[in-house]
């Protein structure tokens, strides 16, 4: 058993940080049973949904980008509303982004760009419980999920692509507003399908995968002869235990030792391998060769891949933010769709890239209830009536624009979308169903997604 101490989150608007420990064999690491697999594969075959071998790569701006600094442009509206920057065409006509994204710009074709995305809730926890379970139900007065992550459930039906690789990833942590794993976990399907957490700074000359090389001083052989012999132990305790919590455990501990014995894994996330040439060109900072991470690992066989970005909670000071973090996304989000084009793997992973809401139309005047720029430059407060997600690849059309807002960025007026239709969508590419349930712990069957559709003009 490992206890590892996360640290403290950062703090958000809400006044929200919070100490987390995570007590587990190597948590997140664990797949369903080879029952409960097949018997979730042989519905989905009988509903007819495609089998696939493909992959999810979601990059999460945690605190909420504003769709107006970044993909929903608004240059005819007053000065207060459509903000600081204007917006430059792309390879794809009508499709204008911020001109901070001069690299995507030239591969707009690769991506679509779904403008018209809601669910009408400024609370950050509120929100991101939506965006990443498909379920309200949570606040910032009461955070805890109630619901698995829509990667969770994916992965604990699916499993990993590649038997020798994690089903499901984060880098270089799970982390939704300060909660680790948060709404990234897997709640009631027990701690085994929470993501597997690199932790390690990608973008370190030193990067290493915790927990992925044996002990100091023990070999492959001898931790081979230590399974065997605990193996006999394990029995009794698998005999006693009635909570299920021991078999849950034994999965996390075999994931764990095929990990540590096999080569795939540990090459995978030997990002020090990497051509140097190809890590420039993502951007060396953590953002940029979290993502080329994650192309490794989708590429190796892992599922559903998380990649963190955070800090996106500009109620002031919007101007240096953006300046600040819009450059590493752009350098990052073009170099992945790029890379997976160069390796034929377009069609196979898929790129989603959101937050949990958006940041307010109207800019504020930098105070924040008190005198004007008293807090610093103004910013954008908090905004989940209108909000833009960007999808990719895996099959998903690019160049392609799904929905629209009003003048003033305010309100979907055309198409609206919910966040149940970006997972019906995920799941599309993926090939699971999305009528699967899982039972809760009071023994109810929770549907996998409840409200939505497919976003059909995405394919």
């Amino acid at each position: 058993m490992f206890r590892v101490e996360f640290g403290k989150s950062g703090k958000y608007c809400d006044g929200i940080s919070r100490r987390h420990f995570l007590q587990a064999g190597i948590a997140g690491m664990g797949s369903a049973s080879l029952s409960q697999i097949l018997h979730a594969k042989s519905l989905a075959e009988q509903a007819g949904i495609e089998k696939k071998d493909t992959s999810v790569i979601l990059l999460w701006l945690d605190g909420g980008p504003s769709h107006m600094d970044l993909y929903d442009l608004k240059p005819e509206a007053p000065s207060e509303y459509k903000g600081i920057w204007n917006p430059i065409h792309t390879n794809v006509p009508g499709m204008d982004i911020t001109e901070m994204f001069p690299l995507q710009a030239k591969c707009a074709d690769k991506f679509s760009l779904v403008r018209s995305l809601h669910h009408n809730t400024g609370d950050h926890f509120t929100g991101g419980h939506w965006m990443l379970t498909g379920r309200g139900g949570v606040s910032g007065g009461s955070t805890p999920g109630r619901n698995p992550s829509i990667s969770s459930m994916a992965t604990k039906v699916l499993g990993p692509r590649d038997p020798s690789m994690p089903a499901y990833v984060s880098v270089p942590y799970a982390s939704s507003i300060g909660l680790r794993p948060g709404y990234f976990g897997g709640n009631f399907l027990g701690v085994q399908h929470d993501p597997f957490e690199t932790e390690s700074d990608p973008n370190s000359p030193n990067f290493q995968v915790k927990n992925l090389n044996p002990t100091t001083g023990l070999s492959i052989d001898r931790l081979k002869n230590r399974k065997s012999l605990l193996k006999s132990f394990d029995q009794l305790r698998r005999e006693v235990d009635q909570s299920g919590m021991l078999n849950s455990m034994d999965r996390l501990d075999q994931k764990a030792y095929e990990m540590v014995t096999g080569e795939k894994a540990r090459q995978a996330f030997d990002l020090n391998s990497e051509d140097n040439e190809l890590r420039e060109k993502y951007g060396r900072h953590t953002w940029g060769q979290s993502v080329l991470l994650a192309r490794r690992l989708v590429e190796a066989g892992t599922t559903f891949v998380t990649v963190h970005f955070g800090g996106w909670d500009h109620h002031w000071n919007l101007e240096s933010g953006m300046e600040s973090y819009l450059p590493r996304v752009d350098q990052a989000v073009s170099a992945l769709f790029e890379d997976l084009a160069q390796r034929g793997l377009s069609e196979k992973v898929l790129v989603v890239l959101c937050g949990e809401f958006s940041r307010t139309p109207r800019m504020n005047n930098g105070g924040n209830g008190g005198p004007p720029l008293s807090m610093g430059t103004p910013g954008r407060d908090h905004w989940g009536n209108s909000m833009t997600c960007l999808m990719g690849g895996g099959g998903v059309k690019g160049g392609r624009i799904v929905g629209a807002t009003n003048r003033l960025g305010e309100a979907p007026v055309d198409r609206p979308v919910r966040p149940g239709h970006i997972h019906h969508t995920i799941y599309r590419v993926l090939g699971m169903d999305p009528e699967a349930y899982f039972l809760d712990h009071s023994g109810r069957p929770i549907a996998a997604i409840d409200h939505g559709e497919v976003i059909h003009e995405l394919f």
